[in-house]
């Protein structure tokens, strides 16, 4: 989470609890350590809207901006109050201000005052006076409310408050007199939580081990900022005034990026304003239609520069960096190599009204060297494939099933090309896939899978049917990656009749059910969502297939396995689909399967389920052509 923009910041006698970018960290000023909480590690939500300690109960009141509460203890336990959450009212539910009374926390809300009881973690009561509240005070036995629209209120603590007669106006609304908390605020200025800094992960790309980050969404309220995990480390690239100064243009709405594959530091992004160019994390250029030759053209009729709207960028195998110029009047898909503009003159492009393409996005090449992308455009939803080398565009917007249902989409919003070179697509209406024998198909159908209801019936659904896929990713077993519009995440096995998971925000640590990007580090098997209540990741243990297994880049972890560890065994460095043997030094079988990816995972057990004895097992494989080995050897210690 980022913890960049402090807004709150809270004393628990030696302990400072911060609110920052809508996240929670604490600092301990006695030991100096600093402590950041999420939904990982035990908050019950994102987005914190507001905090107050307790000194009564020892206790700290997270407000979210959902209405969930959370309490934290000084033993960082939590305990979660989702009353708010869950009940159903057209109520204005939004909460306003917390005071701290007792054991008691007096939330002003949207619709009057909610008591919460701190101890018992528990609503007391709820005041419905009908208007909105904007903060609340108690004294002398009377409980004050102050609201803009309606004035201030004031009842005594003795008489039943649950009666809105017995509130009455005694005059108008004064502002509340804020806690001096500069002294926090200095003190606050000097730590350092770490994390990113910003919450925006709309378009993502895993390279050479790094995840790069840019906003990815035509919003206003996401600065242009360049962010890069590299381990558990966060390298912020240059952004704000340092480029807008330079541009005289509003450094904004960063859509997507590519890396160069002959220089790891040299970077370029797609933005609202036009391409920048990076070097080593430092802005180096920026290219609109002033820079001489330079096709990029402007969205708005008057030539307004604010808005040159670069919407996709990828580099192809000839060090081409391909840039798409969505709604402009002059370009559309345009290459760029060392200051040379290669501009593609295909009218198939110059559809919205005259003009290029409203939203083209997510740019890739296939195995074959075939680029894709999409139209992510009400006006004219659509895939796309162009072949540089003969300047052939196919176009695919008559998106016609296997049933010959003729799919009504609104949205087409990625593109990925599976293991088995088809290319899918996710819509607004689920997934659907263009097999590669469709591709040059005059009338070309599509294959919107078929899952079988396994219920003596020969009845089939299909796969996700209804579900707004923003964003997918095959990972390294072929499995099926994809993020959705308020639906959270769905992990689909190879041959597409399996639903592995759901991942849902009331059912995972997923921290949004609205998936605006997923990448994975193909490496690892880790697979990151870009939610949009910011980043978060599964350890998934499929890594991409290699080549040839040998002992070298084959391994197993944990090894040796120690008797306190419980946790699945991971056999990584594997061929694609490789069989999997682990057997005993005399040869005994004890477990077998097929590789997902390039890994095999092991629970430690034999073929009946119970825990193998303590010693050392051998790996044997196979791969697909039958060629059979011994790759490693894993030690348990019982």
């Amino acid at each position: 989470m980022s913890y960049h923009d402090v807004t709150d910041v809270v004393r628990a006698n030696k302990t400072l609890y911060v609110l920052a970018s809508n996240s929670l960290y604490s600092y301990n000023e006695n030991d100096k350590s600093i402590t950041t909480y999420d939904k990982a590690r035990g908050l019950s939500d994102c987005e914190i809207n507001k905090i107050a300690w307790n000194n009564v109960v020892k206790r700290l009141i997270i407000i979210y901006k959902n209405g969930n509460i959370d309490l934290l203890d000084s033993n960082d336990d939590i305990l979660n109050i989702n009353d708010i959450l869950n009940y159903t009212t057209t109520d204005n539910k939004n909460i306003n201000d917390i005071f701290i009374y007792g054991k008691y926390a007096y939330l002003s809300t949207g619709f009057g005052v909610i008591k919460i009881n701190m101890a018992d973690a528990e609503i007391s009561d709820t005041y419905r006076l009908g208007f909105n509240v904007d903060w609340i005070d108690i004294s002398n036995n009377d409980i004050h409310v102050y609201s803009r629209d309606k004035g201030h209120f004031k009842a005594s603590m003795s008489i039943n408050l649950l009666d809105k007669n017995n509130w009455n106006r005694v005059g108008d609304y004064a502002a509340q007199t804020k806690e001096n908390k500069e002294e926090l605020f200095e003190i606050v200025k000097t730590l350092n939580p770490g994390g990113p800094k910003y919450n925006y992960f709309g378009f993502m790309k895993f390279y050479n081990g790094k995840l790069y980050t840019c906003g990815g969404l035509m919003t206003s309220d996401r600065p242009g900022t360049i962010q890069v995990l590299d381990n558990n480390d966060w390298n912020i690239y240059q952004d704000g005034d340092a480029i807008t100064n330079q541009t005289k243009l509003t450094y904004q709405t960063l859509f997507c990026l590519d890396i160069d594959p002959t220089n790891e530091k040299h970077l370029f992004a797609g933005g609202r304003n036009g391409l920048y160019e990076f070097y080593d994390g430092k802005f180096h250029k920026f290219y609109n239609n002033d820079v001489e030759g330079c096709p990029i053209g402007s969205a708005i009729d008057d030539g307004n520069k604010e808005y040159e709207l670069i919407t996709g960028v990828r580099f192809d195998n000839n060090n081409n960096l391909w840039i798409f110029n969505s709604q402009s009047l002059t370009s559309s898909l345009t290459a760029y190599n060392n200051g040379k503009w290669n501009k593609v003159e295909l009218q198939n492009l110059m559809t919205f009204g005259k003009r290029s393409l409203a939203w083209a996005e997510d740019i890739m090449f296939d195995s074959k060297g075939t680029m894709w992308f999409v139209n992510n455009n009400w006006t004219g939803p659509a895939l796309y494939s162009y072949q540089p080398s003969s300047n052939t565009l196919n176009v695919y917007n008559d998106i016609t099933n296997e049933d010959g249902i003729k799919q009504h989409l609104t949205n087409v919003r990625c593109v990925a090309e599976d293991k088995r070179n088809n290319i899918w697509i996710g819509t607004d209406q689920g997934p659907l896939y263009l097999e590669t024998s469709e591709f040059s198909s005059s009338i070309p159908i599509f294959q919107q899978y078929k899952v079988s209801r396994n219920d003596g019936t020969n009845l089939a659904d299909y796969l996700l049917a209804g579900i707004d896929v923003t964003c997918m990713c095959i990972d390294g077993g072929g499995r099926k990656w994809f993020g959705t519009n308020g639906n959270g995440v769905y992990l689909i096995s190879e041959d597409n009749n399996t639903q592995i998971h759901h991942f849902l925000t009331s059912n995972s640590n997923l921290l949004n059910n609205t998936i605006e990007s997923i990448s994975i580090n193909p490496t690892t098997g880790e697979v990151f969502f870009g939610t949009s209540s910011g980043l978060c990741s599964y350890n998934s243990n499929t890594t991409e297939a290699i080549e040839e297994m040998n002992d070298g880049v084959t391994y197993a972890y944990p090894n040796p396995v120690r008797p306190e560890y419980t946790g699945p065994i991971t056999i990584t460095g594997l061929t694609y689909n490789a069989d999997i043997k682990i057997v005993t030094v005399n040869g005994t079988l004890v477990n077998k399967g097929r590789s997902t990816g390039g890994s095999y995972i092991w629970d430690g057990n034999d073929m009946n389920g119970k825990r193998v004895a303590s010693g050392v097992y051998m790996v044997q494989t196979a791969t697909q052509t039958g060629e059979k080995g011994t790759v490693c050897k894993i030690a348990i210690i019982n």
